[in-house]
């Protein structure tokens, strides 16, 4: 019997699993017949601390793992799930992962499955030649920000959303479930 496809989406701190990137994400994984499992920050009052932000993702992230294998889609605050990731073995998509964290860049460049990392030339967090270094699946968005806007029309944006969303779809198919 064939493992049940599954995704969990773990949104940026800033930007829920309903914005573009993130929903069409989801779109991609639900035309695969795959159950999505979308994250809703529980922020508690006292987190503060690096240390603490990443322990309330990972604790939220394998909560909605279980005892399932998945894929990971993560934004930005998201990708502070990489360790967990990496340490299950789990296949992961990340965008605009926080590539200025050394645990995150630590944890990607020890999985076993190397990930999809999509990010701007123009966003702070987001470092191209790190990116190279660490996975052979990278797309980088010349101009982008941190949340994939280009400078221009907003059909320029939306012209980079088509890009993520070919390749978070021709990653799946190829890297996560090749049929």
């Amino acid at each position: 019997m064939e493992a049940p496809r599954i995704a969990v989406l773990a949104p940026g701190a800033n930007y829920p699993v309903s914005a573009p990137l993130l929903f069409y994400a989801r779109l991609a994984v639900d035309r695969r017949g795959a159950e999505t499992r979308p994250i809703i920050w529980r922020t508690p009052q006292d987190v503060g601390e690096p240390t603490q932000l990443a322990a309330m993702v990972d604790a939220q992230v394998s909560e909605a793992l279980g005892d399932d294998d998945a894929l990971v889609v993560g934004k930005s605050l998201g990708t502070l799930a990489a360790t967990l990731v990496a340490a299950r073995g789990l296949p992961a998509i990340w965008l605009t992962p926080l590539l200025n964290v050394p645990e995150v860049v630590r944890a990607i460049e020890s999985a076993a499955r190397p990930p999809l990392l999509i990010g701007g030339a123009a966003d702070r967090v987001w470092d191209g030649a790190v990116a190279r270094r660490i996975s052979p699946h990278v797309l980088e968005i010349p101009g982008a920000d941190h949340a994939l806007h280009v400078p221009g029309p907003v059909s320029a944006t939306n012209a980079v959303a088509g890009r993520v969303a070919d390749a978070l779809e021709a990653f799946i198919d190829d890297h996560v479930w090749p049929d």
